[in-house]
């Protein structure tokens, strides 16, 4: 079985996550999505909000794909060696993430080369869109529906 493992904060979930999601369903058996308790990045939403949200967004996918929502914590590799994931799934949107998905993969097959990174480019109309820029739309009052399912919106308009 092929299980394949898309982690992220998702602090929320965009339109951009969603579409990295609905393509690595094609590569896998199984996607688990790992939603990081990373308190360092300071959360706008808890980590059950941001499950929710995920699996909210993962429901579109239920009879194509077997897609499993949970916490993650401590190192990614050993995430990864716990679900038994083959692969980790992540998204690029620009060469300024390259450089950092290169690091990050380096140190992951240092610590286990069993396991493959695999890199989705973001479709050219989400590109842009990132948590960071979606959050502050929403605190200047902008519209966020371009860049986020109305679920999300709504989520956001209530904790905002």
């Amino acid at each position: 079985m092929k299980i394949g493992l898309y982690p992220g904060t998702f602090d929320p979930v965009t339109n951009g996550h969603t579409d990295i999601m609905g393509r690595a369903i094609k590569l896998v058996d199984k996607l688990i999505v790992g939603v990081a308790l990373n308190e360092a990045k300071k959360p706008l939403f808890s980590v059950e909000e941001r499950i929710e949200m995920m699996q909210s967004e993962a429901a579109q996918f239920q009879d194509v794909a077997d897609i499993e929502v949970r916490p993650m914590d401590g190192l990614l590799i050993h995430f990864a060696e716990r679900t038994k994931a083959t692969f980790i799934v992540r998204g690029l949107r620009a060469v300024s993430d390259f450089e950092y998905e290169f690091q990050m993969t380096s140190m992951n097959q240092r610590l286990n080369d069993d396991i493959e990174t695999v890199f989705l480019m973001a479709d050219p109309q989400h590109q842009a869109i990132a948590s960071r820029l979606i959050k502050e739309i929403a605190r200047l009052g902008g519209d966020v529906t371009p860049f986020v399912s109305a679920f999300v919106a709504q989520k956001l308009s209530e904790k905002i």
